[in-house]
């Protein structure tokens, strides 16, 4: 999970727990750019990190072919070209909204193999 705001992070994490998943967290680009290189299920990007893009973490994420959703109070107008496919979900999102977003990723990428 990318986030960096830090009561939405520890929410988002406390919930996504609950659910049953570990989790893993940035609150920084340049945090989240080491983490982008190490295995995951899925990831949640933030799409501004305070004034820094998360857009470089979504393509290592991408060319690594780890599935990903932005979670961002932008939407998905804001999206370059390359990533305007992808999913967001809206902030503020509520709890069954994210954990269904989620929850279909893994789907899809169990059926994809």
């Amino acid at each position: 999970m990318v986030e960096d705001e830090m009561c939405l992070a520890m929410v988002l994490s406390d919930l996504l727990e609950g659910e049953g998943y570990e989790v893993v967290s940035a609150g920084r680009l340049s945090d989240a750019q080491r983490l982008a290189s190490q295995d995951f299920d899925v990831a949640i990007l933030d799409i501004n990190l305070g004034g820094d893009l998360v857009y470089p973490v979504a393509r290592t994420l991408r060319e690594r072919g780890v599935p990903f959703l932005f979670a961002s109070a932008y939407g998905a107008s804001v999206l370059p070209a390359e990533f305007s496919h992808m999913q967001v979900v809206a902030k503020p999102y509520a709890a069954e909204r994210i954990t269904s977003a989620i929850a279909g990723l893994l789907a899809s990428e169990r059926a994809a193999r």
